[in-house]
């Protein structure tokens, strides 16, 4: 069964690798860029594990695990680029459940995510993987969306759009970083091609399609799935 995964990194490419072949194992994945949002994202919806990078901006990897040990139990897989036995015992003893250096196999850290999960399973409760926004739900395992109670059928494209928006509400998201979540789903990609799927999904979960106010455009940047606290009445 899939489970919500946080990915901590600030190298955008090696994220968006992960991300792509955690999805494709049915995962649901957030993706952030420093510590300090690392730590954030962790106290407002717990993910089942973390995927660390150790060298990232405004509070590093260390630190992060260093924190989040004092806090919870959550399962850590640490990334870094540094390859000597100290630095790998320092993240150990920080409390990393496990730890992998760069360049590193996707398919092998898919691997180490599955063993890390189930292993956390014998002592927590599985988390929900279901991301929820108000009244619209996308579920990543079952590749379900429903809005308002209703089933919404969307195809991969829309589907994997929505769940990028859904795993960080509120968040703004620029025509370019929609369009690398459409790799692999979509055959032709053009630069209208995300435009035409926010207008199609806007038919298919807004209440007034002419008026959206779940997946409204952000003037100068792009497209984001307004928080349920902020949307119009």
């Amino acid at each position: 069964m899939g489970a919500l995964v946080l990915i901590a990194e600030d190298d955008e490419k090696q994220a968006e690798l992960a991300r792509r072949y955690l999805e494709r194992e049915g995962h649901a994945v957030i993706v952030v860029g420093d510590g300090r949002a690392a730590l954030e994202q962790v106290r407002q919806r717990p993910p089942a594990l973390l995927i660390l990078d150790v060298m990232m901006p405004k509070v590093d990897g260390l630190d992060v695990c260093r924190i989040l040990r004092r806090e919870s139990d959550l399962p850590v897989l640490m990334l870094t680029a540094r390859s000597t036995e100290d630095d790998l015992l320092l993240g150990l003893d920080l409390g990393a459940d496990d730890y992998m250096t760069k360049p590193y196999s996707p398919r092998e850290l898919v691997a180490r995510v599955r063993t890390l999960l189930r292993r956390g399973q014998r002592s927590a409760p599985v988390v929900d993987p279901v991301l929820r926004v108000g009244a619209l739900h996308v579920d990543p395992v079952r590749h379900e969306v429903r809005a308002d109670g209703r089933r919404v059928d969307c195809t991969p494209g829309e589907f994997h759009l929505l769940q990028a928006m859904a795993a960080q509400p509120g968040r703004a998201f620029t025509r370019d970083q929609l369009l690398g979540y459409l790799h692999g789903f979509d055959r032709y990609i053009t630069g209208r091609t995300v435009d035409v799927h926010v207008m199609n999904l806007r038919r298919k979960i807004e209440p007034n399609p002419r008026k959206p106010t779940r997946l409204v455009t952000v003037y100068g940047v792009g497209y984001k799935l307004a928080e349920e606290s902020h949307r119009a009445a």
